[in-house]
């Protein structure tokens, strides 16, 4: 699945419908009592940050979405179902948070009953215009799929005789880049077996995200300011200058201002060949993510005059397979140090990011507020993104992969403010995929520009 921005997943015209969670689901929501179980600390932090940032003036949308396409004419009511029945299956999606306290200024969650969610639908127009269409459903998700208000989702599909487009955005608290891919097989099973009356589908219940967010936290909450990973931590920002990293290339940024516009980069990096040679090539020092933090580090020493590389590497943590199939934001960060001194190609350079990964690696189990929270600085962040990231992920293997083509499926992420350079690498069947969102800037648009440039040489360079 290509990630990308909805400017960007070609979007044809038609009629426009659209599903929200229903009034009366909203009204049940708001007599429920408190939800003991609290927010993960990646949720909490986000939800702050949107909170602060839009207190500051500025209104910075961060959901994250999916669009794909359903083949003949389209019945809408068991489309519905399909979506309500894949709703409820995810505890997170019928899960929100109130400020409470006397402040104001605790998240206490409340969370649904699946018997009590029901969708409303509601007719959006006939377009005619893609690119009045495409504006509308980025309006419609920046005011729906928002951090501050709930329920903070919303489907939609765009009908036609022969098609229709389907998309679901959600704001980035409930769900990470990994659960959107799995959404278009899931859909379509249920939208499939609905259409041809086989009977609801059958599946192993999902994991909820929500008994994740507690248990993470209790685990979380036993540290300390003497734990070893708060330790390494504090140790690795003070390297940093007292901060977390960024990208280490000028962007252009004006230290202290306001938060910049951002723009996208969206293109194929390699074929599949060139991808399986690179993978080959990095596999005896722990494959692709290896090679493409090594070459990035290399690039950025060759553009930013770098003698280390420091970034926060992200992983998953869903650690156990009972988490495989959940929707919900399982994500860590580990620091890492490449020095570059001694590593005067990639192939060293290779060993010295395989070490610093084996090294680190686990500290991203640890969620990176609470780290904060414990150093006792201030990182109240004014922007949405802590630190610029490089991230890769192969999605081969990934339940209906193979159909993601004929699905024109794509992973939606909303392009808005920020000062930091996230880059994410995805490895498909037709080869390696990149997108990235950087400050847009002419000189973060011309050195983001050198950077796919030569990452794309160092991935196709002939290796022995």
């Amino acid at each position: 699945m290509r990630i990308t921005d909805i400017q960007r997943c070609e979007v044809r015209p038609g009629r426009l419908v659209e599903w929200t969670l229903s009034p009366a689901t909203v009204a049940t929501a708001h007599g429920l009592p408190e939800d003991s179980r609290p927010p993960a600390y990646i949720q909490e932090s986000h939800i702050r940050t949107a909170r602060h940032v839009r207190e500051g003036g500025l209104f910075v949308p961060t959901w994250l979405g999916t669009s794909f396409d359903l083949a003949g004419p389209v019945d809408l009511d068991v489309l519905e179902e399909s979506l309500r029945a894949w709703t409820v299956r995810h505890e997170t999606l019928r899960s929100g948070f109130r400020w409470a306290g006397e402040d104001g200024k605790e998240l206490r969650r409340f969370t649904l009953d699946a018997e009590d969610v029901t969708l409303h639908r509601e007719a959006g127009g006939e377009f005619t215009d893609a690119a009045a269409l495409t504006a509308h459903l980025q309006s419609r998700f920046d005011t729906v799929a928002d951090a501050l208000r709930w329920p903070n989702l919303i489907y939609a599909a765009v009908v036609r005789d022969d098609s229709a487009t389907v998309f679901l955005a959600f704001d980035h608290s409930n769900v990470d880049a990994y659960s959107l891919h799995g959404i278009p097989a899931e859909i379509e099973e249920l939208y499939t077996a609905g259409v041809k009356g086989r009977g609801p589908v059958v599946r192993t219940p999902a994991a909820s995200y929500v008994d994740f967010c507690e248990i993470e936290r209790a685990d979380a909450d036993r540290l300390d300011g003497e734990h070893e990973t708060v330790a390494r931590w504090r140790e690795f920002i003070r390297r940093c200058d007292g901060t977390l990293p960024s990208f280490p290339v000028e962007l252009g940024v004006e230290p202290g201002g306001r938060l910049p516009q951002q723009r996208m980069i969206c293109e194929p990096l390699v074929d599949a060949e060139a991808a399986a040679a690179f993978e080959a090539y990095c596999r005896p020092y722990g494959g692709s993510l290896v090679g493409l933090l090594a070459a990035t580090a290399l690039i950025v020493q060759e553009l930013g005059e770098q003698s280390v590389y420091r970034t926060v590497v992200p992983f998953h943590t869903r650690v156990k397979s009972q988490w495989s199939d959940s929707v919900g934001w399982f994500v860590g960060g580990a620091p890492i140090e490449v020095p570059l001194e001694n590593a005067p190609d990639l192939t060293a350079t290779l060993r010295e990011v395989r070490a610093q990964l084996q090294a680190n690696r686990a500290l991203a189990r640890m969620p990176l507020a609470r780290v904060l929270s414990l150093l006792g600085a201030d990182f109240r962040p004014t922007s949405p993104d802590l630190y610029s990231i490089v991230s890769f992920v192969d999605t081969r293997g990934i339940p209906g992969a193979a159909r993601w083509a004929d699905q024109n499926a794509h992973a939606l992420l909303r392009v808005s403010y920020g000062d930091q350079v996230c880059v994410w690498v995805n490895r498909l069947h037709d080869g390696l995929w990149l997108a990235s969102r950087h400050p847009d800037t002419d000189v973060a648009a011309k050195n983001m520009g050198l950077y796919v440039e030569r990452l794309r040489d160092l991935l196709t360079t002939p290796l022995d």
